[in-house]
C-alpha cells in the first residue's frame, strides 16, 4: 500500500482569557493560532519552524518551488548558466525595496546567501563548490563554481530552510548572533511595537511590496498581502484554540490537535487539510560534545530503547496520520531503504543495559529538555524519558517552553548542577529536507547543527553521493550512509507523521504550499 506523504516542524500553547477579551476586528484582519510562540526573530540563527514562518511573512527569497516542486525565480528576474555549468549569473528584479524604502541590491543577496549557507546543510555543500561569489553591479551577481554542482537553483530555493534575503548590513551579522532589526522586502511588515512574546505577533500589509506578475503557485509567483493585518495569537490550551476556531474568533489553526480533528471536520464552516503529504519525522537529538553521548555505544543504547509505536501513539494517536519508519532518508522517498535497520526495529532493553555497562555509564543524570507548550514534541520528551529509564538511564526531565528550548540548545556548556547545558532535546523535522543526504542537516558530520555531531566518514559519503552518476549509484551510497547512521547514531527517529491544518471557509485562496503561508489569502 502506498504511503500517503506528509508537513513541517514544532507545535503551540498560551493564556486562557486572552482570546475572549480581544476586541472585534475588521474583515481585513486574519487571525491565526500559530504552531508556537515567537520569541526568536532571525530565521537564519535558528531552524525553529515558527521563526521560519515569521521569515516567510517579512522576507523574500531568490528562488522558490511551485506546487509541483519546479523551482522558479522569485526575487531574481533572469539568470543564465554558462555552457560548462560552472558560472551562474543572476539579475534581480527592478523596483524591489526594503521595508525602510531603500532599494534591494545584489550585495544584499550575496551577503545574505553567504550568511545563510553557514547554517544550511545544502547551502554549506553548495558553497564548498563555489570559487567566487560577488556582486557585479546594483542588480547583478555571479557565482563561479570551482567544481561541478548541479543543484544550485534547488539549493537557493530550499523552502524548508529558506535562504531569506536581508539587507547587506544585517546579513553581515554573525550567523551565531541574531539580527536585531527584522526589516525585509516581503509582503508583510513586522509590527515590532505590537509584539508581545507569549501572546501576540502582528504583521501589516507592506504597501511597497513589488510582487511578481505570475499567479501564486506553491511558494512561487505573486505573494500578495490581501488582508491589511495578520495577528498570530498564541493559545497554549489546544481545547480553547479549537473552540476559538469553531466560534470564528480565529480564522485558522496551524497545527490543530489530532484528537480534536473529528470535531473540526463535522463543522461545515471549517476545512481540515494536509498540505504536506510528505510528512514529518519525530526526533531526539544528542549533545555529542559531552559524556555520555560522546560515546556511540551510549547513543546506540538509547536507540535500542525506542519503540516507534509507543511514540506515535502519544504524538499522534491516529493511524491515518502516522507510520513507523526506520529509513534514515524518509519512508516514501526515492531513498527509502531497510539497510542495517532490522536490529533496531524493536526495543531491546537488555542489550541497551549491556552497552551502557560496557561504556562505563554509572547513572549520571541525563538532562532531557521538555517543551511543555508543544503537544507533539512534549509527548516525544515524555515517552523518551520513560524509554530511556527502561534502558538504564537516569533521566532528569526539565520542563520549559519551546522558545526557551530553542535558545538553550545553542549552549555548548557541559551539563551539570547550575549549568544551562543539556544532553538531549526533542523536536521534529519535515520529511523534505530529511529525505536527501544534501539537506539532512542533523546527519551532516560537520558539527553544523545543535548537538555538534562530527563524522568525516559521513562527509566522504555525502561527497560520493553528489558524484554518483545515476540513481543506482546513489542508492548504493544511501545504503552505506544508513549503515553509518545505525553504527554511529547521531540522533533518534520516533516515527513519521502527517499534520493537518484547519481554517474557516471564509478564507479563500490558501496557497498549495507545504506549509500554511499567508500571502494571497482573502478573508470573505
Amino acid at each position: 500500500m502506498r504511503f500517503r506523504r506528509f508537513i513541517g516542524q514544532a507545535v503551540p500553547i498560551v493564556a486562557a482569557g486572552m482570546l475572549l477579551a480581544a476586541p472585534a476586528l475588521a474583515q481585513s484582519t486574519l487571525r491565526l493560532v500559530p504552531q508556537a510562540d515567537l520569541k526568536n526573530i532571525d530565521p537564519i540563527w535558528t531552524t525553529a519552524a515558527i521563526t521560519r514562518n515569521h521569515g516567510y511573512m517579512i522576507y523574500d527569497v531568490l528562488f522558490a518551488p511551485d506546487s509541483k516542486f519546479n523551482y522558479k525565480p522569485q526575487m531574481v528576474d533572469t539568470y543564465t548558466v554558462s555552457p560548462d555549468g560552472m558560472k551562474y549569473t543572476f539579475t534581480l528584479r527592478k523596483g524591489m525595496t526594503w521595508h525602510d524604502g531603500t532599494p534591494v541590491t545584489a550585495k544584499d543577496a550575496v551577503q545574505s546567501i553567504k550568511r545563510w549557507a553557514v547554517k544550511s546543510g545544502d547551502g554549506k555543500v553548495m558553497m564548498a563548490h563555489v570559487g567566487a561569489f560577488e556582486a557585479k553591479d546594483d542588480l547583478t551577481f555571479e557565482m563561479t563554481l570551482s567544481k561541478k554542482f548541479g543543484l544550485v537553483i534547488q539549493t537557493l530555493g530550499n523552502p524548508v530552510l529558506p535562504g531569506f534575503i536581508m539587507r547587506e548590513a544585517d546579513a553581515k551579522t554573525s550567523p551565531d548572533e541574531q539580527v536585531k532589526e527584522p526589516i525585509g522586502s516581503g509582503p508583510f511588515l513586522f509590527s515590532k511595537e505590537e509584539w508581545v512574546p507569549g501572546n501576540k505577533v502582528v504583521y501589516k500589509k507592506n504597501p511597497r511590496y513589488a510582487a511578481r506578475s505570475e499567479p501564486s503557485d506553491g511558494y512561487s509567483g505573486a505573494k500578495l498581502a490581501k488582508v491589511d493585518r495578520v495577528e498570530w495569537l498564541y493559545i497554549p490550551d489546544t481545547a480553547i484554540a479549537t473552540q476559538a476556531l469553531l466560534k470564528g474568533e480565529v480564522d485558522a489553526y496551524e497545527i490543530p490537535p489530532i484528537d480534536l480533528l473529528p470535531m473540526l471536520k463535522r463543522d461545515s464552516n471549517i476545512t481540515v487539510k494536509v498540505l504536506d503529504n510528505f510528512g514529518s519525522i519525530g526526533h531526539l537529538r544528542f549533545n555529542h560534545l559531552h559524556p555520555p553521548f560522546n560515546d556511540p555505544r551510549v547513543r546506540k543504547a538509547a536507540l535500542l530503547a525506542i519503540d516507534q509505536k509507543a511514540f506515535l501513539a502519544a504524538m499522534i494517536g491516529n493511524p491515518e496520520y502516522e507510520r513507523e519508519c526506520f529509513a534514515v532518508f524518509v519512508c516514501g522517498s526515492p531513498y527509502e531503504t531497510k539497510a542495517a535497520a532490522e536490529p533496531y526495529m524493536k526495543p531491546d532493553y537488555a542489550k541497551a543495559k549491556q552497552l551502557l555497562a560496557e561504556a562505563g555509564y554509572k547513572g549520571e543524570p541525563i538532562v532531557l529538555m521538555d517543551p511543555t507548550d508543544q503537544q507533539i514534541i512534549h509527548h516525544i520528551a515524555i515517552v523518551g524519558a520513560e524509554a530511556l529509564k527502561k534502558a538504564g538511564f537516569n533521566v532528569d526531565l526539565q520542563a520549559m517552553d519551546w522558545s526557551t528550548l530553542t535558545t538553550r540548545r545553542t549552549n555548548r556548556a557541559a551539563p551539570g548542577t547550575g549549568s544551562q547545558g543539556w544532553h538531549i532535546f526533542p523536536t521534529w523535522w519535515t520529511g523534505i529536507p530529511m529525505s536527501s543526504p544534501v539537506t539532512n542537516l542533523p546527519l551532516a558530520g560537520d558539527a553544523g547543527w545543535f548537538g555538534w555531531y562530527t563524522d568525516p566518514e559521513v562527509e566522504k559519503l555525502r561527497a560520493d553521493f553528489l558524484a554518483a552518476p545515476d540513481q543506482k549509484a546513489q542508492l548504493a551510497v544511501i545504503e552505506k550512509l544508513q549503515a553509518r547512521y545505525y553504527d554511529q547514531v547521531p540522533y533518534l527517529n520516533t516515527g513519521q507523521f502527517l499534520k493537518p491544518v484547519a481554517w474557516r471557509n471564509n478564507l479563500v485562496g490558501v496557497p498549495a504550499a507545504t506549509e500554511l503561508v499567508l500571502w494571497n489569502i482573502e478573508k470573505k
